[in-house]
């Protein structure tokens, strides 16, 4: 019976998985849409990246507050509603062409994913045990990555139909006539932001009815010492969270880089853009296999803590091909990082999070969202080597981010498992 509950909460956490997969790798795509539609430079398409991550960084706190007062479930309403409001901000957007209310939009989206994931990601890390909680994320994986696959290639087809067709037509276009265009070519993302409008407000209203239970992360240790004084006596707890919260950072850093990068990538190496927009698709590809291979393996056959080790090794492995091989197989190498990144963030939470109880729970679960700025940040700084190198050398920027994983995991491997179990109440 136990188990058949456990599942029921698996599969709506799952959905929630999906909705913000699929909303996060539209990023993939509005990149060359924007930077077309809004005339952009490559660097400034990378603020889409910068608008939408950051905000993880500095709504990440009032969110832990704000989840203290709601509770975890009714917060989940509360992030799809606020997800809502931000979808909703792109018809002004579009119809004005303006880049920098489309960055809004972008940000507030990025808010409700914040106080959505602040409070699912410790609900489903807790939701069992510890030893397979890099499974359990890893299924939420799944749900993530299928969305994001088929968010490039739902997209890409709506609102950069005939995108080679369409970059020929603005060259010939005289500049009045660009400018009408350009303006048709913004209204074509109303209609899809709309419909993800109704599908976030209808989630929001669902979620009330499914009984989730509530997640007990206030109350003190059962000895009655205070979570913030055991903290301050754990010296290891807090190097480990600290560097946990680096690790979050880099590893979203690569994982958003991969993503939203290889499109233009395919660009510089001569692929056309009716491929090119559709290639986040093949690193999401990438996530998955990885995802899949961490259900099957993990605990069975790989510990959690290997796993994560074996795949910072990987990714610094893929990104010297990236810098050596020629062409496509360069590109392929991009999309081969989403293997590599697949288990970083699973293995990741569960050993920032060792050893956090009551209020410091949830509070170390939104610090470590607020090092989602790594996707942020990450990709501006790629967007400013490939300007003053080029496209292929900027992917340097990934090896101090997989050497600072390897030490990470390696730091975890040879950590002692002293700190108490964490678990969820049903």
């Amino acid at each position: 019976m136990g188990t058949a509950r456990h599942g029921k909460k698996i599969i709506i956490i799952g959905a929630f998985f999906f909705i913000f997969g699929f909303i996060s790798w539209i990023n993939g795509t509005l990149i060359p849409y924007l930077k077309i539609a809004c005339e952009l430079e490559e660097w400034q398409a990378y603020l889409v990246t910068f608008a939408f991550y950051i905000s993880y960084t500095i709504m990440a706190m009032p969110s832990s507050l704000l989840l203290k007062r709601t509770g975890m479930v009714n917060g989940m309403s509360a992030g799809l509603i606020i997800m809502a409001v931000g979808c909703l901000a792109f018809v002004p957007a579009a119809m004005a062409r303006s880049y920098s209310l489309f960055l809004l939009g972008l940000f507030i989206v990025g808010t409700g994913l914040t106080l959505l994931q602040t409070a699912v990601n410790p609900y489903i890390t807790l939701l069992g045990p510890e030893s397979t909680a890099a499974r359990r994320i890893s299924i939420m994986g799944v749900c993530n990555k299928v969305a994001g696959i088929l968010a490039p290639l739902i997209m890409g087809s709506i609102i950069l139909k005939n995108s080679d067709g369409l970059l020929a037509e603005l060259h010939r276009l005289a500049p009045a006539a660009r400018t009408i265009r350009l303006d048709e070519l913004s209204r074509a993302v109303i209609l899809p932001y709309v419909c993800l409008t109704v599908i976030l407000l209808v989630v929001a209203v669902a979620i009330r009815y499914a009984h989730l239970p509530e997640i007990n992360v206030t109350e003190a240790t059962a000895n009655n010492t205070s979570p913030d004084k055991e903290l301050a006596v754990s010296p290891a707890v807090r190097r480990q969270f600290i560097g946990g919260f680096l690790a979050i950072f880099a590893c979203v850093g690569a994982e958003v880089m991969a993503g939203d990068t290889i499109g233009n990538y395919g660009l510089y190496h001569g692929i056309s853009l009716d491929i090119s927009k559709s290639l986040t698709s093949y690193t999401l590809a990438g996530m998955m296999i990885g995802y899949l291979t961490g259900i099957v393996v993990i605990p069975r056959y790989v510990s959690q803590q290997n796993a994560f080790y074996y795949s910072t090794l990987a990714g610094l492995f893929f990104t010297l091909l990236i810098l050596v091989l020629p062409g496509q197989y360069s590109i392929f190498s991009v999309a081969l990082l989403g293997c590599a990144n697949a288990l970083l963030w699973p293995a990741i939470w569960p050993q920032a999070l060792k050893g956090l109880q009551g209020n410091l729970l949830n509070k170390g679960s939104a610090i470590l969202i607020m090092g989602i700025a790594g996707g942020a940040l990450l990709p501006l700084v790629y967007g400013w080597l490939a300007k003053v190198f080029n496209n292929q050398q900027a992917y340097w920027i990934f090896v101090p981010v997989y050497l600072y994983l390897i030490y990470y995991s390696l730091k975890g491997k040879k950590q002692a498992l002293a700190y108490p179990s964490l678990s969820v109440t049903s």
